[in-house]
């Protein structure tokens, strides 16, 4: 009895003197992904706002949201019976110059040149007869007026003639009319000037539009973006051609990958962000203009890294930060400067060896150099380094 109570008080007095049991981690080294999460949409690089030239009541619409279009492609028909029959009525105009108007002009300057030609010689006979006083002045002035009006009648006759002659200034009008009519009635038929994507359509049958409304919004073929705002303070970590991986909020379970191409210039100086474009290339089948997605870039890599959980780092500032680390049995405060972040490790560059022991706890209440009983926990994802690829995420903006 007195020696199991001696070993008993033995036993406890040698833990007493290890001190307390602590959990923490061995620091290994291990891949490691840094990426920066945001929300973002899906863009086209430009969209093509329809609206018709003319005011007309819509007859037709030959497209829906969703439907593929190409360049003259019909996607709007406005009744057009007024201008038709101003067309025709134009078309009516012509045919009138060449079968009617222009032959009686013809034949109307003929007939003036005809009387011209005889008031003249009517003229010249009664001016001799005066001259021989065998006419009477008052005779020959009334021939000679005769004369004057009938060259009146010819240079009247010879103008419109060459007013109504092909390709003058008559036909010319008529033909302009025509062709502004014609002009018109061809703008009743709204067709798409580009190839893409119809995203909407805000008229219907029975509509009166109007000069300067939108009617079709199309998103124009070519590359697909992704959209990204992210917090000024991520801009350090952003460079060109950066990979990322995009999930959409509707098909949770078909990523795609993605690249950085665009860093805008500048910040909003209202959100404090920068915008940032995602090339996509292949674009899957299921994304839609202005989708909502995640987005995972990838912001550094390491395929060894001195990797320690973020849960044992106290007093982070920046890139330094504090551990208690256990050297010989007993804790000490270390100093450690840290490199690329995870969500939910983080590289050390500085402090920290291989196989150094952290606590995971490092807000507990130990004074410098106590002993304590180490006993070591799996750290996140277990070493399993392809765990680690993926779930190592820095949660730097949240949109």
């Amino acid at each position: 009895m007195i020696l199991a109570l001696a070993l008993a008080v033995g036993y406890g007095a040698l833990r007493w003197w290890q001190g307390p049991e602590v959990e923490g981690y061995v620091v290994e080294k291990q891949p490691l992904v840094q990426t920066v999460v945001a929300t973002g949409r899906v863009v086209t690089p430009s969209r093509a706002q329809v609206g018709s030239e003319i005011t007309g009541v819509v007859l037709e619409r030959h497209v829906e949201e969703g439907d593929i279009v190409t360049p003259g492609d019909t996607l709007l028909v406005l009744r057009s019976e007024e201008l038709a029959a101003q067309v025709r009525e134009a078309e009516a105009a012509l045919t009138e110059l060449a079968t009617r108007r222009r032959p009686q002009a013809e034949v109307a300057l003929e007939r003036a040149e005809s009387e011209l030609a005889q008031a003249r010689r009517e003229t010249a006979r009664r001016r001799a007869l005066a001259e021989r006083s065998l006419l009477s002045t008052e005779t020959l002035e009334q021939a000679e007026q005769a004369q004057m009006l009938a060259r009146n009648a010819y240079q009247t006759a010879r103008l419109t003639a060459t007013a109504l002659a092909p390709g003058n200034v008559e036909e010319t009008l008529l033909r302009e009319r025509l062709a502004a009519l014609q002009a018109r009635l061809a703008k009743t038929v709204i067709r798409s000037e580009v190839a893409g994507t119809v995203l909407t359509r805000d008229v219907a049958p029975g509509d009166l539009v109007q000069p300067g409304q939108v009617l079709f919004s199309i998103a124009l073929s070519g590359a697909t973006e992704i959209l990204v705002p992210l917090d000024e303070r991520n801009l350090s970590l952003l460079a060109l051609q950066q990979d990322a991986r995009v999930v959409a909020d509707a098909y949770p379970q078909r990523s795609f990958p993605a690249h950085v191409s665009v860093i805008a210039p500048s910040i909003d100086p209202q959100r404090g962000t920068v915008e940032v474009r995602l090339a996509v290339d292949p674009v899957p089948d299921f994304l839609r203009q202005d989708m909502t997605v995640s987005v995972n870039i990838e912001t550094g890599r390491r395929e060894q890294a001195l990797a320690i959980p973020n849960d044992a780092l106290a007093d982070v500032q920046g890139d330094q930060a504090r551990v208690w680390v256990v050297r010989e049995g007993r804790v000490h405060r270390q100093e450690v400067t840290l490199g690329l972040r995870g969500l939910a490790m983080s590289e050390v560059l500085d402090g920290l060896t291989a196989g150094d022991r952290v606590l995971a706890d490092p807000t507990v209440s130990l004074a410098e150099g106590r002993r304590v009983r180490f006993t070591r926990r799996t750290a996140p994802g277990g070493g399993n380094s392809e765990d680690h690829a993926t779930r190592n995420e820095l949660p730097v903006n949240f949109n």
